[in-house]
């Protein structure tokens, strides 16, 4: 690895999403960031719930993505609300982001 900074994020999807597939309601996305367009990004999305993932479910689907949490690497969660422009009244949203590691050991 060639000493950049990964990080996954997770965060709910209050009105569903798009991409990669529509869902109807709110659903929990995991992101790999990464360098370049976000539509390129390593992404996964638990079926439509309000109901926060598990570490263990966000550990196994990392790794279906090809990452892991890098060594003593923790969730840490933070909130905000949702922009003004969202169809709905404003509502507190849930974000957590960590540093991860290729599980192949090359750069991504």
């Amino acid at each position: 690895m060639n000493g950049r900074v990964l990080r996954a994020q997770i965060t709910m999807r209050c009105c569903g999403t798009t991409a990669p597939e529509r869902t109807a309601g709110p659903c929990w996305q995991l992101f790999v960031v990464m360098i370049g367009r976000v539509d390129d990004w390593p992404v996964y999305t638990w079926p439509t719930s309000p109901q926060a993932p598990t570490v263990e479910e966000r550990a196994a689907e990392l790794a279906l993505l090809g990452f892991a949490l890098a060594e003593d690497a923790e969730w840490e969660w933070c909130e905000s609300t949702t922009p003004e422009y969202h169809p709905h009244p404003e509502q507190v949203e849930l974000m957590a982001a960590a540093q991860i590691r290729p599980l192949n050991g090359d750069a991504a």
